[in-house]
């Protein structure tokens, strides 16, 4: 029998609705237990490590080498209006303000969403979940707000290094492959740059951060139908933050930037 097409745009509308309304609950408790003691430092620790310091080689790779292509690229384009002089000013700004935090965020999402999802989703089809209720600890305050602090703190400090990795990057290529001035090139960088190119770029590091492990966190917690639950999770996890990354930084630059 086939389904009307109202019918079945109804149904995707309110199925739409109500994920959101299921996510913006879980948020909205999970925001509760991280802001209101007490906090499991040990578990808040263990998660800046997890996030921040083993995220650190695949961040730090992907921001030399973005910062060596864009040096490369804005010397391909800007050499046809002489206009080379003005290479460092976009290296700069293009890395503080977009392609530090979103593609730093974007390997991030990948690699800790993932994981987060995946062990929150083994813990629920367990029941080990289910467990730390019987014991009265709540999963939320255990589970999902250790990883919600964690993601908010360590993101920035990430962000920033991928920054100051970007930036040699772009550095090394013109002063070795483009013969710039070494001094010249470090003077353009430092006098361009503004504190709200950087500020902003931080900003939207800590709202990445909070959406990877509340996307990590949520579809892991709702997890269920065992071992090809938790890899629609983890797979979910994935991509709904990836998208959530691209959406928020649209309106966090328009907020920041627009005129």
């Amino acid at each position: 029998m086939n389904v009307p097409l109202v019918t079945l745009l109804g149904r995707v509308t309110l199925g739409f609705l109500a994920g959101i309304g299921a996510v913006t609950t879980f948020a909205g408790e999970a925001i509760r237990h991280a802001v209101q003691p007490p906090y499991y430092r040990r578990q808040i620790g263990q998660q800046m490590l997890e996030i921040g310091y083993y995220s650190l080689p695949v961040v730090g790779l992907t921001a030399i080498f973005t910062g060596m292509v864009l040096a490369l690229q804005s010397y391909t384009g800007f050499a046809r209006f002489s206009a080379e002089s003005a290479i460092p000013n976009v290296v700069v700004v293009s890395l503080t303000r977009e392609l530090g935090p979103v593609l730093a965020s974007l390997m991030v999402a990948g690699r800790v969403g993932a994981a987060m999802a995946a062990e929150i989703g083994t813990m629920r089809v367990t029941e080990q979940i289910d467990a730390l209720d019987t014991l009265s600890t709540d999963p939320l305050k255990y589970l999902v707000a250790p990883r919600l602090i964690a993601g908010i703190v360590t993101m920035p400090l990430l962000v920033l290094v991928a920054d100051i990795i970007g930036v040699l990057g772009g550095y090394l290529v013109s002063i070795y492959k483009l013969d710039f001035n070494a001094v010249a090139y470090l003077r353009n960088t430092i006098d361009f740059l503004q504190f709200q190119d950087v500020f902003s770029g931080l900003v939207k590091a800590a709202v990445f951060g909070f959406l990877i492990t509340l996307m990590g966190c949520y579809h892991g917690y709702t997890s269920k139908g065992g071992a090809q639950g938790v890899g629609m999770a983890t797979t979910n996890a994935v991509v709904s933050a990836s998208i959530l990354i691209l959406t928020f930084n649209y309106f966090i630059t328009e907020a920041f930037f627009a005129r």
